[in-house]
């Protein structure tokens, strides 16, 4: 079943999503089994992270559709809002 961010948004009406985002930082890290994605793009200073099974290539200088929602995460006591990307494509 191909994911299409038009019934994903229809069906969670808390998602949102954008096309053609600049990628100006992308970092990988492990988490356990998974690889912990983090982007940053240009004109937001909110992190979008999103796990993946196996590294991939970098995504910094890429222009990416994502598909995300907004969830606060506690970091060292502190309450942060991250952007949760449930899809992500190469624009």
């Amino acid at each position: 079943m191909k994911s299409d961010p038009e019934a994903l948004i229809k069906k969670h009406q808390q998602l949102v999503h954008s096309d053609m985002q600049k990628v100006i930082s992308h970092v990988q890290r492990e988490d356990g089994d998974w690889i912990l994605n983090t982007l940053m793009i240009e004109g937001c200073d909110v992190p979008f992270k999103y796990r993946r099974k196996k590294q991939y290539k970098s995504l910094q200088g890429q222009r990416v559709n994502l598909t995300y929602y907004p969830i606060i995460e506690v970091v060292a006591g502190f309450n942060m809002e991250i952007m949760k990307v449930v899809r992500i494509k190469i624009a």
